[in-house]
């Protein structure tokens, strides 16, 4: 029986069990995430381990990681043959809002986000707003796409009129759930608690890029009302 000022474990709490993660930098040797298949492939056993139901692959697409969504797709396919377990696994993209994303969005040279393939999981800088971020929303609806902000709480220029004015355009917000046990930092972990109260988060993920920082994750302690709050978002 939980208690509400207890603090459990995300390992122990069950929070993460039948859980689609739709944030992860696991496909290997791509990006600054997992660099082997073998830490991959050790990283999923772990996440079975906890009852973690889909996983989406979302590796970076900016300057330092230029790659084009075919290559992408080919190691996607080449890492899911050697994966024998039982998470399903889908390959999407975190895209950095800069002069790259413009051109690959005109092109539709894109890897979109869900079973529809409707959300285009994006970022900005975490210091400096994007000039022109409104302009780009625009585009990226007008494309048939629907704008997923991954970890707002990280953005450090962002005050609440300004996520008020990005869930009044229409852009869902992405929890990265390591901000709340302070992964990132207090103030981080303080702006993901005011999103969360507010009920402004529609998706979840771990943002795993190493296995020693998913054990890391797995072993901090939310309050049951956290938990409860957190399990409000997943289902």
């Amino acid at each position: 029986m939980f208690f509400s000022s207890k603090k459990w474990s995300i390992a122990e709490s069950g929070l993460l069990c039948n859980f689609t993660d739709w944030h992860s930098h696991i496909l290997p040797g791509v990006d600054d995430g997992a660099r082997t298949a073998d830490e991959s492939l050790q990283i999923l056993r772990r996440l079975e381990s906890v009852g973690v139901a889909r996983v989406y692959l979302t590796p970076h697409i900016m300057d330092d990681f230029p790659h084009s969504t075919a290559y992408l797709r080919e190691r996607f396919e080449k890492f899911r043959e050697s994966y024998q377990g039982q998470i399903q696994l889908m390959l999407a993209s975190e895209n950095m809002i800069d002069n790259l994303f413009e051109k690959r969005l005109n092109a539709d040279d894109i890897l979109p986000l869900g079973e529809k393939e409707k959300g285009l999981l994006m970022e900005t800088s975490c210091l400096n707003p994007y000039t022109g971020l409104n302009n780009i929303l625009l585009r990226i609806k007008k494309k048939g796409y629907i704008p997923v902000l991954a970890h707002p709480e990280r953005y450090r220029y962002m005050e609440e009129e300004d996520y008020l004015e990005l869930r009044h355009s229409g852009a869902l917000f992405q929890l990265n759930l390591p901000s709340l046990t302070g992964a990132y930092g207090k103030a981080v972990r303080k702006k993901a608690l005011m999103l969360l109260d507010r009920g402004w988060y529609d998706l979840c993920g771990l943002d795993i890029h190493s296995s020693a920082s998913l054990e890391d994750f797995l072993w901090c302690r939310l309050t049951y009302k956290e938990i409860l709050k957190i399990e409000n978002i997943i289902k």
